[in-house]
């Protein structure tokens, strides 16, 4: 296909305007239509000057008609948005890649427990495909209604999958603690997150249980045999940008020595997956801007214990570049279309 039209629903926030950023430069894409009900008829330079000369849309109204000339829709929308839009774009034929979490989980009570919303189209949830590459590239080929991964769950799980795959870890071990930068909370303004609030500071939340815990334990859950036990504890960082995953697990078989080779073995076909050297100490600035997560792999000393490291953007492959990603696996692209540019720095 040598152009898709693109529109994307609710183009405001941190992962809206990360869309954008990524889209402008893709050369199979044209941005059709962008959707606000806070900014419709703005022009979309006005509200990030960052894309002006590149992005020459004023925001829309959301409605169905808006996007009836897209071949796909990025919904990047607070939870309970995307699944109201849904039934009409998937009856028009438009593609949906959803980058919030209406349709991630498969056991919709569940879903509605963690997230106090009745479903809107629970008809719909087995449709949809979970959109992590590394695991569901086939399914996402056909798909006509994507469901990216949460930020955190994608570090977790790329983190975790190659000890569960080979059967070298305990299921019910499984610790990841894991810290989010600032834009992990949305653009809205909050005291929570406020400048004051967050700087010089590091604090844990969600301990006794966040949305992304039934996420992340669903698809670990698809790969072991054995129920999945895990504790996920999140924590901000007083960073715009940025996932560290601390990932622990305990060894099946204690003199298991070769894990390093495991993982290369498993993702050496990966283009956003990079696998460092043994004794690596991966940071969060190596891969701001990028659609890579950069994992470690590390075996303390005098333990049955594994330890991995997993960092990513939560902007990028966190969301926006793996659901240009997945967009580019759906319309039989070259997958690293449009993401292959190197991390900022400094």
């Amino acid at each position: 296909m040598s152009e898709i039209r693109v529109g994307i629903i609710g183009g405001t926030g941190y992962t809206g305007v990360e869309l954008l950023r990524i889209l402008v430069s893709h050369p199979n894409v044209k941005l059709t239509c962008i959707s606000s009900r806070s900014e419709q008829g703005r022009p979309v330079h006005e509200l990030f000057p960052s894309l002006r000369g590149l992005v020459n849309l004023n925001f829309s109204a959301p409605s169905s008609t808006v996007f009836s000339e897209c071949d796909v829709v990025f919904s990047a929308t607070p939870n309970g948005v995307a699944m109201e839009h849904a039934p009409a774009l998937l009856d028009a034929g438009i593609r949906l890649i959803d980058l919030a979490a209406d349709f991630r989980i498969k056991d919709t009570a569940l879903w509605e427990k963690w997230y106090g919303m009745t479903h809107a189209c629970p008809q719909l949830v087995e449709e949809a495909v979970y959109g992590l590459p590394e695991v569901y590239r086939e399914q996402i080929r056909g798909a006509q209604l994507v469901a990216n991964p949460g930020c955190y769950p994608t570090a977790v799980q790329l983190g975790f999958l190659p000890l569960l795959e080979n059967r070298l870890v305990d299921p019910g071990s499984l610790i990841a603690d894991a810290k989010s930068g600032i834009s992990g909370a949305g653009r809205k303004a909050a005291l929570g997150t406020a400048y004051a609030e967050t700087a010089d500071s590091f604090k844990a939340y969600g301990v006794p249980g966040h949305r992304h815990l039934p996420e992340i334990k669903q698809g670990l859950q698809s790969v072991a045999t054995d129920p999945i036990d895990l504790v996920f504890t999140p924590h901000l960082l007083p960073l715009i940008r940025g996932i560290h995953a601390t990932l622990y697990a305990t060894l099946l078989d204690p003199s298991a020595t070769d894990l390093q080779s495991v993982f290369e073995h498993r993702y050496a076909d990966e283009r956003f997956v990079d696998v460092m050297p043994e004794g690596s100490h991966p940071d969060t600035r190596s891969v701001r801007g990028s659609n890579t997560c950069r994992l470690a792999i590390h075996r303390p000393v005098e333990t049955n214990r594994v330890v991995v490291l997993a960092v990513e953007d939560n902007l990028v492959k966190g969301a926006a570049g793996q659901a240009v990603q997945n967009m580019n696996i759906m319309f039989s692209l070259d997958e690293h279309t449009g993401l292959t540019g190197a991390a900022l720095f400094p």
